[in-house]
């Protein structure tokens, strides 16, 4: 009987683009070489535009989705997406609290890539109480860091230094937190993964010149699904940026608004790769 593959949970939102949530979770995943499990948070109105409309399960619904497949396939590893009301959050907190030897992935989805708003403040609180200490990998983008990490008594117009961020982020009871800087005015992207100690490693990437829906998502579960393979924590930040950045640079536009990422960008590789060695000539049109 042949071995199945690691399993890895997703707790997201759908997205009727593909381009993130649950179905840019999956896609991931599976590339990656694992099974997604996925657990509905809500359902959303929303292109590669923007978001235009969210409706929010009831959380006796994802409470039920989630505890139906772990009591029937060992998971791995969890990651969590956009959630969509704090009695949502409450509710994933009680279900992955009974699962602490499984490590968790969170990307804090608190915006769109338009701007949109996707967790107000009541929802970033119960994040900060209920999840955060559970979680074993943050993956904010800078912007997201800055607005967790944020404290009363910080001036309202301050620029909050991204390593204190992560100070703060991690004395909030993460293990790691991998801070993006995708929206940092550099001339590459650098992206910094923090433990305890400091900084584990921080890497630069050329910054594409495209703007891309699903991006964070693509990361977060790439890291997860590393995480599932057995690997390090660094190993899995390192591994995950590659594939997020290769499937980025083979983005395409179907629509009006950003880029999405290709998360199968390899199997144009191995094409490519089988058609030369048959020796076919493939022009690109």
């Amino acid at each position: 009987m042949l071995q199945p593959p690691p399993i890895v949970l997703s707790f997201a939102a759908n997205d009727p683009s593909g381009g993130a949530g649950l179905q840019a979770d999956m896609l991931t995943i599976a590339s990656m070489g694992c099974h997604p499990l996925s657990i509905v948070t809500a359902i959303t109105v929303q292109d590669t535009v923007g978001v235009n409309d969210i409706l929010p399960l009831d959380p006796e619904w994802i409470t039920d989705q989630a505890r139906t497949v772990l009591e029937d396939m060992p998971v791995q590893v969890f990651k969590i997406g956009l959630l969509g009301s704090i009695e949502i959050i409450a509710a994933i907190a009680e279900v992955v609290s009974d699962y602490p030897h499984i490590p968790l992935v969170m990307d804090p989805v608190l915006i769109s890539g338009r701007g949109d708003e996707l967790a107000n403040e009541d929802m970033i609180d119960a994040m900060r109480e209920l999840l955060l200490p559970q979680v074993t990998l943050l993956t904010p983008n800078s912007l997201e860091a800055r607005h967790l990490a944020q404290r009363d008594s910080d001036h309202a117009d301050s620029k909050l230094d991204l390593n204190l961020c992560a100070k703060r982020l991690l004395k909030m009871g993460c293990e790691y937190v991998l801070i993006t800087g995708t929206h940092e005015n550099t001339a590459q992207v650098t992206n910094t993964l923090y433990g305890t100690q400091g900084v584990v490693r921080a890497d630069e990437w050329e910054r594409l010149e495209h703007t891309y829906h699903g991006s964070g998502c693509t990361l977060a579960s790439a890291v997860a699904a590393s995480l599932a393979h057995g690997s390090s924590m660094s190993d899995s930040v390192s591994e995950a940026q590659d594939f997020t950045w290769q499937a980025l640079r083979a983005g395409f536009r179907p629509g009006m608004g950003q880029h999405l990422p290709d998360r199968f960008f390899w199997v144009k590789s191995v094409d490519a790769e089988d058609a030369e060695s048959e020796g076919i000539v493939i022009e690109n049109s």
